[in-house]
């Protein structure tokens, strides 16, 4: 399997510990990157990276202290991979409790805010950075049961929108990627009904895969995306029709 160039890089991948987030940094560190999980806890099959932080991405004393640790053992990060994310309940918008809504926009959302905001300024400072943040085809078309996270990741869009424009007379490219049904065990959170009914909508006929999804990101975050920025780069199995 060929991996794009990412040697000599430093990657934080947030949500790193499990689902499309490992795949991304087992691929970033094929690819010679030094990669560093921020996540809840770190399970087993996640050991063998360059480090684990402990952070909580929609606190922002947390990602602050992550960013400390990081930088103090590897002096600078070169690549932010946003992928920590819940579903959040599948109901209509009439029984979401306020809680509810919260939680989701605030890991899926305030937590990608947060992380750019921690880590963008030193990019800045060696005018060098990648940022790959992972949105949803959710997040474009609004998902029925699913306000929340599709909320959310149209939030994740129009912000890598914004901050890739904000960035783009820098060296710093800020893109998006927006799968469909991605064969993950955060599938589990979903009825079996709202699986099937998503999975009806992809005309290539299956889901995704983590191995799809990562060799995405990971041209995202190496040297040869250097013309795109503020994109959202679809992975939808023909889903996406804009």
């Amino acid at each position: 399997m060929n991996h794009y160039d990412v040697s000599q890089r430093v990657a934080v991948v947030t949500g790193g510990a499990g689902g499309i987030g490992q795949g991304i940094a087992q691929r970033l560190r094929d690819g010679g990157a030094r990669v560093v999980l921020w996540d809840l806890a770190l399970p087993e099959p996640a050991r063998g990276f360059d480090a684990f932080v402990e952070v909580d991405v929609t606190d922002e004393a947390s990602v602050q202290a992550a960013a400390r640790l990081t930088f103090q053992q590897f002096g600078a990060v070169d690549v932010l991979v946003n992928s920590a994310g819940i579903v959040g309940p599948v109901a209509p918008v009439t029984a979401y409790t306020l809680a509810q809504w919260q939680q989701v926009l605030a890991i899926n959302l305030t937590g990608v805010f947060l992380c750019c905001r921690e880590l963008v300024p030193q990019m800045q400072a060696r005018n060098r950075g990648r940022i790959v943040n992972l949105a949803s085809i959710a997040g474009k078309e609004g998902n029925p049961g699913q306000s929340a996270y599709s909320a959310s990741k149209a939030g994740v869009i129009a912000l890598t929108k914004s901050l890739g424009k904000e960035l783009a007379a820098t060296d710093i490219r800020v893109n998006c990627i927006a799968p469909a049904m991605v064969a993950t065990p955060l599938l589990a959170q979903m009825t079996d009904a709202k699986r099937a009914e998503n999975f009806a909508k992809i005309p290539v006929g299956r889901a995704g895969t983590v191995d799809e999804i990562a060799a995405l990101a990971c041209w995202l975050a190496s040297d040869e995306c250097s013309f795109c920025t503020g994109a959202v780069f679809d992975a939808s199995g023909g889903r996406a029709t804009y």
